[in-house]
């Protein structure tokens, strides 16, 4: 009785993929209406900034930390919770806008690590050689502005 079920399922379901081409090869002329976007679903558009720049003109925060350097580093604000994280801006480069960093992050070109956001600035750690060949360790502590 089971497998007289399951055969008459199967072969219901084998007519039923046949007729489907056939239904809409009559009612409409396009080609594979079966692959068109789901009408329920808004489209994807095209993202337009308000101040003109395209998505080619824009930089990620990792290129904007490559460009900054240490020396010149400004901290305007610092997020405490969870997970730490620190605005910082360049005193050089006034256009670029202040950028968020985590610990972890790498600043500038010779790639300063951020080791500690704390309520009062950040702490980055730059590792070096000395001229003894032994690797050294150099900590910046950089306070918030006010």
């Amino acid at each position: 009785m089971k497998s007289l079920l399951l055969l008459m399922l199967f072969s219901g379901l084998v007519f039923a993929q046949d007729n489907v081409e056939k239904i809409f090869d009559k009612k409409t002329k396009i080609e594979n209406p079966l692959d068109l976007r789901d009408p329920f679903r808004a489209p994807i558009m095209k993202r337009e900034r308000r101040d003109g720049l395209t998505d080619q003109n824009i930089q990620t925060p990792e290129e904007i930390l490559q460009g900054i350097n240490v020396a010149d580093i400004i901290v305007h604000g610092v997020l405490i919770g969870k997970e730490r994280r620190a605005y910082i801006k360049s005193k050089q480069k006034a256009d670029v806008h202040p950028v968020l960093v985590k610990e972890g992050y790498r600043i500038g070109p010779d790639r300063v690590e951020v080791k500690a956001i704390l309520p009062g600035g950040i702490i980055l750690v730059e590792k070096m050689v000395n001229v003894y060949g032994q690797e050294e360790y150099l900590e910046t502590v950089i306070p918030i502005t006010k």
